[in-house]
């Protein structure tokens, strides 16, 4: 019994390092913002679509 809570618990902790490695281990200053995007005229523009 012991040996399937120890097992467990290693699982549990290799998830744990698995999900903060691949959350800060990436850019060091972080994610690239794009900058905001002008609506294209296409988009303004188009009829509504039909039934």
């Amino acid at each position: 019994m012991v040996l399937l809570l120890l097992e467990a618990l290693g699982a549990g902790l290799l998830l744990v390092l698995i999900v903060w490695w691949t959350m800060f281990s990436g850019r060091s200053g972080g994610e690239i913002i794009p900058p905001p995007s002008e609506p294209k005229d296409s988009e303004e523009k188009r009829p509504p679509a039909q039934e």
